[in-house]
């Protein structure tokens, strides 16, 4: 969200103007007093690996379209992340994963639109059957030393590092 994105009070439903708050401009309704500060967006995804490799989706859509990423996607307000990074693998793959451990909170603004932060975690299948499925055009395993063109750059990091 950006900034002349908030043009009216979401209180009272005036015209906020945009004025310098606690060090930076941001939208002020000048008939309540609220103030506008704009969250960031969160994104949770999981590292699954199984007999040495891992497990792939190939995305259907941008950013990053046909490129292969680990299953994630957007954390929704009030939703643990780890639980959001087994529900997007779920919901991509079909699998039911159980997440095991942090591995790292990475910030990630690649690309307009997408995440301000993204949480990866490493995670174990417990049941389901392979499928692609939601935003995921493909889903694959993949052996560490042949992994296909990857969509971002925090992904290749954490295959690279974890």
């Amino acid at each position: 969200m950006k900034l002349t994105d908030i043009a009216y009070c979401p209180l009272c439903g005036s015209a906020v103007t945009h004025e310098p708050r606690f060090g930076r401009l941001r939208p002020v309704c000048p008939v309540c007093g609220y103030i506008h500060f704009t969250d960031p967006k969160v994104a949770a995804a999981i590292l699954v690996e199984r007999d040495g490799r891992v497990l792939l989706i190939q995305r259907a859509n941008i950013p990053g379209r046909g490129l292969w990423s680990v299953p994630g996607g957007f954390v929704d307000a009030d939703e643990d992340p780890a639980r959001a990074a087994e529900r997007e693998c779920f919901e991509e793959t079909g699998l039911n994963v159980r997440v095991t451990r942090l591995l790292d909170v990475i910030p990630d603004r690649e690309f307009p639109n997408s995440a301000d932060f993204v949480v990866y975690y490493a995670g174990e299948v417990l049941s389901g059957q392979i499928h692609a499925n939601d935003d995921a055009a493909a889903v694959e395993w993949f052996p560490r030393h042949a992994l296909p063109p990857l969509a971002f750059k925090s992904v290749e990091y954490v295959l690279r590092n974890f």
